[in-house]
């Protein structure tokens, strides 16, 4: 069973920064790729960042471009999620996912939340303005 834990989440005023991780429980972590998603009050939920299994392929959504950050640790199971400048549109419920990958590409990227099988229980974002 994966399991998907999500830390750093808080309140920041625009401008600020925060940096999210998320440790996963996996048997091997490497073969997972991963996704940060976000769900604000009344909205639907959707994608971050992705980023493939071996790491050097990171996909940002639009709004974040430039301003957001993924990397992962293999050897410590976990991804992060490092947020600059952020703005009260960021404002929203972050969740970390999870996929076993079925490509052989170490660069193969899962956008669609609905790639995704395991789901951490979110960290609320809160950017104040």
């Amino acid at each position: 069973q994966v399991q998907l834990v999500e830390s750093g989440g808080g309140l920041v005023q625009a401008g600020g920064s925060l940096r999210l991780s998320c440790a996963a429980s996996v048997g091997t972590f490497s073969r997972y790729a991963m996704g940060w998603f976000r769900q604000a009050p009344g909205k639907e939920r959707t994608v971050v960042s992705t980023i493939s299994t071996g790491g050097p392929v990171v996909y940002y959504a639009a709004s974040v471009k430039g301003r957001f950050t993924t990397t992962r640790d293999n050897a410590k199971a976990t991804v992060y999620l490092q947020m600059n400048s952020l703005k009260p549109e960021d404002t929203a419920v972050y969740y970390c996912a999870a996929v076993e990958s079925r490509e052989s590409s170490i660069s193969y990227l899962y956008i669609r939340s609905s790639d995704y099988d395991y789901w951490g229980q979110g960290t609320q974002v809160t950017v104040s303005s």
